[in-house]
This record gives C-alpha cells, structure tokens and sequence, in this order.
C-alpha cells in the first residue's frame, strides 16, 4: 500500500528514448522492460513475455514512464549489468514484489534493505545459479553484489519509503539526477542545476563546449560524459 504518491506513481514523465538515455541502455531494449514483448519463433508457440516496470499508454512521441517506472528500470539495468537474462530477472522481480508484498517492489526503500536477503535465500534454495550472481555473503551478511550495491547508491528514498531522486548509471561519475520535483522531473546536472537538453540544445547549435558549459556553469568534463552517451542514442 502507498501512503502518498506525489505524482512519482502517476504522472508519465519520460518518453521510452528519455528513459533509455537516461539509464544508458537502447531504447530497444527499454521498450522491451516497459512495453514486454511477442516473439513468434518458426515452428513454435509464441511467446510472450510481459512488462516489469511500470509505464501508461500514450500517443506517438508522448511521455509514457512514470518517475516509479523509471526507478524500477534502474534496478532492472543493473540486474542486467550483474549479467542476468531477462527471463531470470522476471523471475527475480517476481520473488521480490511475492515476499515484500507490495506493488513497485523495485522502487521501494524495502528493496534496498531486504531485497538481497529474499534473493540470495531463494537462490540458495533452488540453487539457481544465475540468480545467486545478485547476491553475496560479506561480514556474515547477505547483501547485494557490488555492481547492483553502485546502482542502489544512486537512488535517494523519501520519508514514504519511496524513490525519491536518481543519479543516472549511463556515467561513472555522477552527473545528471531526475527529481520530480525539480525542472518537471527532466534530467538535470547535478553541477550547475540546469536541464540537460538545455545545455545540449546550444551544443548542437554550434557552440563551443567549453562556452556553453561556462554559460551554465557546468563542469565541461560533465557536459563531455552525457555527450558520450547521449549521441550513440540520439537518433
């Protein structure tokens, strides 16, 4: 049960391409996590594999993800930067949202504090293999490995329990964050505040970088790291 939304739950904030971006995944791939998928092999039954996190219909180009949706990508990413398939994270997504008993297990704070315990029991207990990959002992403990433990860094919790704040993965620095309640929830650089496509618009227009970045005062090492991963994605 949610105490409060604040728009995080409702609002669709993100296009299937912002989130991607923003994650540093493809966009295909986003889709896939948001949208799930049909796939007809020749000779076989379809199959079918349903979305894990949450997003809205919408029209063509509009904003489909909410903040939670986004949220929930992440840990997915970073299941799938552990090296899990997609079939066993459905699988994982499952057995967390089971055992913690609430919608949006993903972006719950109750992830970040039980969900290695869940994960790591059930491997074990089913000596799933590709699942205890999510997991390790460490001082005696049951804790996330450390590629899932450098994502989960990046998410703040407010007072509800809920996602809060997001530091993008796509970088290994922190650079850009997503807060609903700033710049409508679009991406901005944690240096200087302002909207990443603001900066990227004067950037594509012809400006040189170190200008635009003392314009907005942005590092222009931040502003070099998102031009790194957001033109392999822009088209």
């Amino acid at each position: 049960m949610r105490t409060t939304t604040n728009g995080r739950f409702d609002i669709p904030l993100y296009t299937t391409a912002e989130a991607a971006r923003f994650l540093g995944v493809p966009t295909s791939t986003f889709a896939t996590w948001a949208k799930g998928y049909v796939r007809r092999p020749p000779g076989h039954p379809a199959v079918i594999g349903e979305p894990i996190v949450s997003s809205v219909r919408a029209e063509r180009g509009y904003p489909t993800v909410p903040f939670v949706g986004l949220a929930e990508a992440m840990i997915v990413a970073a299941f799938r930067r552990a090296g899990v398939s997609l079939q066993h994270i459905r699988r994982a997504v499952g057995i967390i949202q089971r055992e913690i008993g609430l919608d949006h297990a993903l972006a719950s704070e109750r992830l970040y504090t039980d969900g290695a315990i869940i994960l790591f029991d059930y491997a074990e207990s089913e000596h799933d293999r590709e699942l205890s990959g999510l997991t390790e002992v460490a001082s005696r403990q049951r804790v996330f490995a450390p590629v899932i433990e450098d994502y989960l860094k990046r998410i703040e919790y407010a007072g509800d329990g809920w996602a809060e704040r997001l530091v993008s993965p796509a970088t290994d620095q922190p650079v850009v964050v997503v807060d609903p309640a700033r710049s409508f929830g679009q991406p901005v650089f944690m240096h200087g505040g302002v909207r990443v496509e603001d900066v990227l618009d004067r950037w594509r227009a012809g400006e040189p970088l170190s200008e635009v970045a003392e314009d907005f005062g942005v590092p222009p090492e931040d502003v070099e790291d998102i031009l790194r991963v957001a033109l392999p994605t822009a088209a």
